[in-house]
């Protein structure tokens, strides 16, 4: 837990033990969630207008920072990542266009909505339930704003079950998830913590947010991970076969009868010789190159993303993992935004 996230907690502990009123706490926290959610609903509204009255686009992709460490099991350094994509994403050393022609300065192509101040929140003491009730409804204020589409930057991993609930009720039902990892994230409860960065996938699941969850570059799977694999009925492609996989996970067609296509993008899942910058390095990944083609040549409607478990604290002295998401995000934008 971070230091901020136990300061906010003690807090609470101290005015509790003061017999301070419950309703007087928790109507502070609701006026901060408020002020919180009014921001993300103004800076949406704001971009989806400019976006509209430019005309053109059909889908438009809007950042949405969500720098959320502490469900994490190792290591919290992914809280500090959405500035460091967006400062790698504007970078001097590269060019604004994407490898399929897309320009990121046109605000039809990209925007940002800036970040769920997930720290403050949680310095009010108030818990997980309704912080990932806040970032679902953050997701939501995002999506009001058609042709708005969001790009959510983590964060650990537990971000993606709150960002995907909220994806699937605003449609109306399901999606198809191509989620790449190192890892399933499935255990039941990682650690008994049910929002722990390990178990996103057990949650979404089990909401029924997803129809199919293909999961590429699994490498570190136990037992468990198996299981709950099987019980979900999720369709897992481990690095020890992807020389006989490649060619299908290189021409997915995903989406046809359900509400489009969702892509979670955990940074361990390249190899980190690409990717040196995260909590749990994992040898034997995918190279950027593969993951590039997986996306590019992907058919299917991609309604929103996340790229998450980048951390900032273990990257190279140059910033070399903050430019692999950068050019992720990028990637990602243009596969999103027509």
């Amino acid at each position: 837990m971070s230091i901020i996230g136990r300061r906010g907690i003690h807090f609470l502990h101290k005015l509790n033990a003061e017999n301070v009123p419950v309703a007087l706490i928790e109507k502070g926290q609701s006026r901060v969630i408020d002020a919180s959610l009014t921001l993300i609903r103004e800076r949406a509204k704001l971009k989806g207008e400019l976006v509209r009255a430019l005309g053109g686009a059909v889908a438009s992709t809007s950042l949405l920072g969500v720098p959320l460490g502490h469900n994490s099991s190792f290591l919290q350094g992914p809280a500090f990542a959405p500035p460091r994509i967006r400062e790698a994403i504007w970078c001097g050393s590269t060019n604004s266009t994407t490898e399929e022609g897309k320009e990121l300065t046109d605000p039809r192509v990209l925007t940002d909505v800036g970040d769920v101040p997930v720290q403050e929140i949680r310095d009010c003491g108030v818990d997980d339930d309704r912080l990932m009730n806040v970032i679902s409804e953050s997701v939501k204020l995002v999506m009001e704003q058609d042709p708005l589409r969001p790009l959510v930057l983590g964060g650990d991993h537990s971000i993606s079950y709150p960002v995907v609930r909220a994806v699937a009720e605003k449609l109306g039902g399901p999606v198809d998830i191509l989620h790449l990892d190192a890892h399933p994230d499935i255990y039941h409860a990682f650690e008994d913590n049910k929002y722990s960065h390990a178990s996103s996938f057990a949650r979404i699941m089990e909401g029924g947010y997803a129809r199919r969850l293909l999961q590429v570059g699994i490498r570190s799977i136990n037992n468990e991970g198996r299981v709950q694999g099987k019980r979900f009925g999720v369709e897992q492609y481990e690095m020890r076969t992807f020389s006989r996989d490649r060619h299908f996970l290189e021409n997915l067609k995903l989406g046809e009868g359900v509400k489009g296509v969702y892509i979670s993008i955990d940074v361990d899942c390249l190899d980190p010789a690409f990717a040196p910058g995260v909590s749990h390095i994992e040898p034997g990944g995918l190279s950027f190159r593969d993951v590039l083609n997986i996306l590019h040549n992907l058919q299917g409607d991609v309604v929103a993303a996340d790229v998450v478990e980048f951390n900032p604290q273990r990257d190279t002295v140059d910033g070399m993992t903050a430019m692999v998401a950068a050019k992720l995000v990028r990637e990602l934008t243009a596969k999103i935004s027509k």
